[in-house]
């Protein structure tokens, strides 16, 4: 899968799950700092990774992705 369809769909569910513009979220936001996720929100995105792309994501590991390009790479990982 190439990176910028992962990116695409990652930043898609980021944007569902956190409630902000796709507009707003660049490639080296930070979830907590600079998105404002909260740890609630922090197992929803790992639960909302793992069903748009139908894998199954160690939540110890996932947990540690701290910015959208580290999502991006964690889950092409696992593709």
């Amino acid at each position: 899968m190439s990176m910028n369809s992962t990116q695409e769909r990652v930043k898609s569910v980021i944007s569902m799950v956190l409630k902000i513009e796709k507009s707003e979220i660049s490639d080296n936001a930070n979830f907590v700092f600079d998105l404002g996720a909260d740890s609630l929100q922090s197992l929803e995105l790992v639960a909302a990774f793992e069903e748009e792309f139908e894998i199954e994501m160690d939540e110890d590991k996932a947990l540690e992705v701290q910015s959208v390009s580290d999502a991006v790479t964690y889950i092409d990982s696992y593709l």
